[in-house]
């Protein structure tokens, strides 16, 4: 009796992860095939989502339903990643026309959004899902995408287990090497607030600047004076 119990166990369990497998490689491509048809070198296209919201409704709605487990981390922070990019568009569709996310009040402390078996603001997807659960991971804050010009580019593709890893080394560099991203003029150093904002994400190391200096091509002066440039919060929309 106890080995047909545990047999039959077995094959839940079986069940639920190969359903939950399923169900995020579905989302997945879901995912990919929205970002590669409104996103194009950065930019969202806000204006033709808001005139036909369907693929990301029906996008969220399957997010909804699907829960990830942090024991398996890149799908764990594959999903929270599309989820927070995908959420940050519907909050801007759901207020569109607006000329920055800063416009509308609460988005990103306020509005929730049911999304991974929960209701949760932007915020704590950011801060509560993966920053706390992975605090050495600085690399979230180069896909973690905030609808604003000052924040590194949205893709055109998803961010999935398989790629993940090669994604997030790929956006870290390609961020670092922008020279309006990280601004050197001689001696002088202008970075983004993000750098001020979340320093100790990027001190795990060593400073800001050597974590800089581990994905920049051209290294920092050796004695660089470093400030920071006012955050561009203007829409990232498709023009």
């Amino acid at each position: 009796m106890k080995t047909k119990t545990l047999i039959a166990l077995v094959l839940f369990l079986s069940l639920v992860s190969f359903g939950t497998a399923q169900g995020t490689d579905a989302f997945f491509s879901k995912a990919d095939a929205f970002f590669k048809t409104h996103v194009t070198n950065g930019r969202v296209a806000y204006k033709n989502i808001k005139a036909d919201p369907s693929e990301l409704n029906a996008l969220l709605q399957m997010a909804e339903g699907i829960s990830v487990s942090k024991d398996n981390a890149a799908e764990y922070q594959s999903f929270w990643i599309n989820g927070y990019n995908l959420s940050v568009i519907k909050g801007i569709i759901s207020n569109y026309p607006v000329k920055q996310p800063l416009d509308v009040a609460g988005f990103f402390d306020k509005t929730k959004y049911a999304i991974g078996g929960t209701n949760i603001t932007l915020n704590d997807i950011e801060n509560k899902l993966l920053r706390a659960v992975f605090p050495k991971e600085a690399r979230f804050h180069f896909v973690l995408v905030c609808a604003g010009l000052g924040c590194p580019p949205i893709i055109d593709q998803a961010y999935t287990p398989a790629t993940l890893e090669s994604q997030l080394e790929k956006q870290t560099i390609a961020a670092i090497n922008n020279p309006s991203f990280i601004q050197v003029n001689k001696n002088k150093v202008k970075i983004s607030q993000i750098f001020e904002w979340y320093k100790g994400d990027f001190e795990h190391e060593g400073s800001v600047t050597d974590f800089i200096d581990k994905y920049k091509t051209d290294k920092l002066p050796a004695k660089a004076k470093v400030s920071y440039y006012p955050y561009d919060w203007t829409l990232n929309e498709a023009k």
